[in-house]
């Protein structure tokens, strides 16, 4: 076998893992048989991977329904690589906590994940109201349809800009998505100048959300903030008032990571 099968074949493999462990946290608890449909691969090969999953205790398998779930060893992971945000989450969650008293509304922390040009929600204050946003720590949302995006990349130089918005799908995912390139960096632009990213009904239809940046010590765009509003909930004479809050929760938290504007 040459080098290239083998290396192919390890890509399939690792490949199929992710499947795996994504449907299972999908689903919670899955068959054998829903896995392996899910990974497009037999349920002998599904069979032998989610054994070696379990030996090395990411997996475990109910004796009585004999489905399978993740185990908390991957939750240990991922929150000890939270760990390195561990300074911004602390400044960044006495901000949130402001702003979520003040408004009511959900108020939401992300990160850019580099590797596919997405928004990671890593922390979250619900809002009050029955009928509101719901997000999910984890979630992964594009940057172009989110004012978490908008405001993770419109405080990048313009080189940094460019090479992103070549690597991004501008894919339609609500009403006023921006799908067309130009357009998007015009909107940078302006979310740069006014202080603020916005988006209305851009991610998810019924819904408006604006964002700003946290800046680390070196002036770098680490993580933005947002507050979410279904659109019905939303006061446009109180827009002053939100962005000025926003400005002040930023101003706070880059502050508190050594940041000087």
């Amino acid at each position: 076998m040459s080098d290239l099968q083998v290396k192919t074949e390890n890509v399939a493999a690792v490949l199929k893992v992710f499947a795996v462990m994504e449907a299972l946290v999908e689903d919670k608890r899955a068959s054998l048989a829903d896995l392996a449909q899910k990974a497009m691969t037999s349920k002998t090969t599904a069979h032998r991977l989610l054994q070696t999953m379990v030996e090395l205790g990411y997996v475990e398998q109910d004796p009585e329904t004999e489905k399978y779930g993740l185990t908390l060893k991957l939750f240990s992971l991922g929150a000890r690589s939270l760990n390195e945000h561990a300074d911004m989450l602390k400044v960044a969650d006495t901000a949130m906590g402001r702003l979520s008293r003040a408004t009511g509304e959900a108020v939401n922390l992300g990160i850019l994940d580099d590797r596919d040009q997405r928004v990671v929600y890593i922390h979250k204050y619900d809002s009050v109201f029955n009928l509101s946003m719901k997000s999910t720590l984890g979630l992964r949302n594009p940057l172009h349809s989110t004012s978490l995006g908008k405001a993770l990349l419109a405080w990048r130089n313009d080189e940094e800009i460019s090479d992103r918005l070549a690597k991004m799908e501008f894919t339609p995912l609500a009403p006023n998505t921006i799908t067309e390139r130009g357009r998007f960096s015009e909107e940078l632009k302006k979310t740069r100048e006014r202080g603020f990213a916005e988006e209305i009904e851009e991610s998810e239809a019924g819904v408006r959300c604006m964002a700003v940046p946290i800046f680390n010590h070196l002036g770098k765009p680490i993580a933005a903030m947002s507050i979410s509003f279904p659109l019905f909930r939303f006061q446009e004479d109180r827009k002053p008032e939100y962005i000025a809050l926003l400005k002040d929760a930023s101003s706070e938290a880059s502050r508190s990571l050594g940041f000087e504007a």
